[in-house]
């Protein structure tokens, strides 16, 4: 009896890797007959668990969602994983999940064996979070929303406030959400202006029903993370300037942020760096910080920062 119980919860765990088993490779990975693995999987339909099967060459056994919930297996890396996404759930960015968080963390701490529950429960005491640090909360319903137009190709159409506050209505076909810091955003081909387009989900008012459904395009780059970094960090800024930097492009590179803005080689000695700040004052102060010697290209109020910026070093140095 208990081989067999060992058995199911392998065979359980195989299954919720989220893809087809033959009974042939379940069989060889449980080293049984495939009729063993034909009477385990009623076994598990009698506990609960919804596995479905599919005849013929092509066919298999498949973990499917059920009505109910049964027992959920997990490893002890995994059961850390989420009690430790649970706990940070409930203090996160996404409004509406705190209480039910804090329910299943509940639930799940009860049944942790002692050596998990003292793991996840020194992380908790021992990780100070830095104060200050809140940003714009996303609605769970709203993320589930775009996840779901996301995965099933249905165009969106929501209601999207700017930055300035504006709002309009866009249609849009939704590929992918990045999580960025204390923000989501939406990757999508906005069809009415015909080109690839980033949102803040916060700013997000989705309508219903979605659809139609769309042919899924060939995403604008391969790391799709790296692509809305890159458009995020410059978003915000209000004055922007190019300046030629005596300097290496891989020296300055290494010694300013990856978001900060885009460094180009012009030759071994010289490179050219596009920035910008939310003020000709505070890119004044910033540029300063480079550590090399360099010239503004078209920007006469950055100029004119860097100038004040300049005299009054001077004045503080003469004291």
């Amino acid at each position: 009896m208990l081989e067999t119980s060992a058995r199911l919860l392998r065979l359980l765990s195989l299954l919720q890797t989220h893809r087809d088993w033959t009974g042939t490779e379940l069989a060889e990975r449980l080293d049984v007959t495939a009729r063993t693995v034909r009477n385990d999987v009623e076994r598990l339909r009698t506990l609960g668990y919804p596995v479905h099967a599919t005849r013929g060459a092509a066919g298999g056994y498949r973990l499917g969602a059920g009505a109910s919930l049964p027992p959920l297996l997990l490893d002890d890396e995994e059961a850390v994983a989420v009690a430790v996404g649970l706990r940070t759930a409930a203090g996160g960015t996404i409004a509406g999940i705190e209480e039910t968080s804090l329910r299943a963390l509940a639930k799940l701490e009860q049944v942790l064996p002692n050596r998990l529950r003292r793991r996840v429960n020194a992380l908790q005491t021992y990780t100070v979070p830095v104060p200050g640090q809140e940003g714009p909360r996303v609605d769970a319903e709203v993320l589930t929303t775009i996840a779901a137009a996301c995965r099933d190709h249905e165009r969106l159409r929501f209601d999207y406030r700017d930055y300035g506050g504006t709002e309009t209505l866009r249609v849009v076909e939704p590929y992918r959400m990045v999580n960025w810091g204390r923000r989501w955003y939406l990757v999508a081909w906005d069809t009415q202006r015909e080109d690839w387009r980033t949102f803040r989900v916060d700013r997000v008012s989705p309508r219903t029903p979605t659809g139609p459904r769309f042919t899924p395009r060939d995403l604008p780059a391969e790391d799709i993370a790296e692509y809305v970094s890159s458009r995020v960090a410059a978003a915000p800024w209000r004055t922007r300037v190019r300046v030629i930097v005596q300097a290496p492009a891989e020296e300055i590179t290494a010694r300013v942020p990856w978001f900060a803005g885009a460094v180009e080689a012009v030759d071994e000695h010289t490179c050219v760096f596009s920035t910008g700040a939310d003020s000709p004052a505070t890119l004044a102060v910033w540029l300063g910080m480079l550590g090399a010697d360099f010239t503004v290209e078209n920007a006469p109020d950055v100029v004119e920062a860097l100038r004040a910026l300049s005299e009054r070093y001077a004045r503080a140095s003469a004291n």
